[in-house]
């Protein structure tokens, strides 16, 4: 479900709630003093029980499931899913081959469901509304992640999901990101017209979301970071160089809130920017 590009509006959403409690902290501050929107939440993460009891006390914060695939905890226990994960219930980070292996084998393609699926269960245990969906890595261009991803989720209310297409994205990811678009469109999911915050992951300071801010495109974007009160590696050992504290920052910027408020665009999560099936919601 495509946006109407004469209107403009921001969802500003922070990755990775739940898997420290750091991170969730840092949620916490950014959208009670900041200008944090929304969440996407690691149900499988050792610190997702402390971010759902914070998103409880943040009614106004939305929260999504960040679908964990790859580099990351699973939910179900390893003898389950023992084609997806390591001894430690893990996924690993070689998502070429295993996005091959789920294309291509049917029992990885049993597993691969089933634990979507738990995830699903997971986040609807919380009794939090479902704002989005998005995966970890964006592993959700993957056509056979998000086929699936598509059907398991409608039977828990999934209505609007990230669509991961940054005006300066790889010639390589276009065709990836078409196909991504139309289908969620066919779908009738809600997703937003752009993203702002791949190329510098774990590198939005206040300098660059104040650049982002300043030459916002039409439609509605989606800026997302990965605040935290620790850093780096201390988060988790494969987020080595993320500067999670210069983020939280950002979003607490004055500045950044100013600027914010001059660009005169509607902010919100999904839910609020989306409304009801079918149209955004009025300005």
């Amino acid at each position: 479900m495509a946006s109407d590009p004469a209107r403009r509006a921001l969802i500003i959403t922070a990755d990775d709630f739940g898997l420290h409690g750091g991170v969730n902290e840092a949620v916490e501050l950014a959208h009670r003093d900041g200008v944090l929107n929304a969440a996407s939440l690691m149900v499988g993460a050792s610190a997702a029980a402390d971010a759902v009891a914070r998103a409880r006390r943040l009614p106004r914060l939305r929260v999504g499931l960040h679908v964990v695939l790859a580099d990351g905890p699973a939910v179900l226990a390893p003898a389950a899913i023992p084609a997806l994960v390591d001894a430690h219930g893990r996924f690993g980070s070689a998502m070429a081959r295993d996005g091959f292996r789920f294309f291509f084998l049917p029992h990885v393609r049993r597993q691969l469901a089933a634990e979507i699926r738990a995830q699903f269960e997971a986040f609807a245990a919380t009794g939090l509304t479902l704002d989005h969906v998005n995966t970890h890595k964006h592993f959700h261009l993957h056509p056979t992640v998000l086929s699936l991803i598509l059907r398991i989720g409608r039977e828990f209310g999934l209505r609007a999901m990230r669509l991961p297409s940054e005006p300066a994205a790889p010639l390589l990811l276009r065709p990836w990101l078409t196909l991504l678009r139309r289908r969620l469109d066919l779908a009738g999911i809600a997703h937003n017209d752009y993203v702002l915050g791949i190329a510098n992951s774990g590198r939005m300071d206040e300098a660059t979301l104040l650049a982002a801010l300043a030459e916002l495109p039409a439609g509605v974007g989606e800026i997302y970071l990965h605040p935290g009160v620790v850093s780096g590696a201390e988060v988790a050992p494969s987020m080595h160089g993320y500067r999670h504290a210069d983020e939280l920052a950002a979003l607490l910027s004055p500045r950044v809130r100013e600027t914010l408020e001059r660009a005169g665009v509607r902010s919100g999560g999904f839910t609020d920017i989306f409304g009801a099936p079918g149209a955004l919601a009025p300005a």
